[in-house]
């Protein structure tokens, strides 16, 4: 998989992950280690809330999204988060459903204090098997900038 330098990005690019399969003990694990809900960690205690079943912790489907953008970008020497400002879970997210994220750049700056990274503005798009979104996020990262001269500069 290629690797991604600041500089190989322009505003309106977009990126498509590979499909990650959620499964029902991976939910009620990390329900377990981090959101120990009922509606997360007990298929039949789940059947009789709001959500009629078992659901995957918003903060489940926020880690997910992190992997596969992650691992869809390949950041060269990562990505380093500087804040999301708006994070929204519209859909829940079930055992057996298959997520993807779709990332857009929306903005690019060099960064004023660290002359070899760039700031990127994002916004990740997840959604599942039948194309519903499961979560939608707006964030700024700061990642690294190819100092070489083989591409022009943003």
């Amino acid at each position: 998989m290629k690797e991604h330098y600041y500089n190989d990005l322009k505003v309106g690019d977009r990126f498509k992950s590979e499909p990650l399969k959620v499964t029902e003990k991976q939910v009620i694990e990390f329900a377990h280690k981090f959101d120990p809900q009922m509606f997360h960690l007990n298929r039949k205690a789940a059947e009789r809330t709001l959500f009629k079943g078992l659901i995957a912790s918003g903060w489940h489907t926020a880690a997910i999204t992190m992997r596969l953008f992650v691992q869809t970008l390949n950041f060269a020497e990562g990505a380093i988060g500087l804040g999301v400002d708006e994070l929204r879970w519209p859909n829940a997210v079930r055992p057996e459903d298959v997520l993807t994220v779709e990332t857009e750049i929306l903005d690019l700056r060099p960064s004023r204090s660290k002359a070899d990274y760039g700031i990127i503005r994002l916004r990740n798009v997840t959604t599942n098997q039948r194309g519903e979104i499961v979560q939608t996020m707006l964030a700024s990262a700061l990642v690294p900038r190819r100092l070489d001269n083989k591409t022009t500069d943003h």
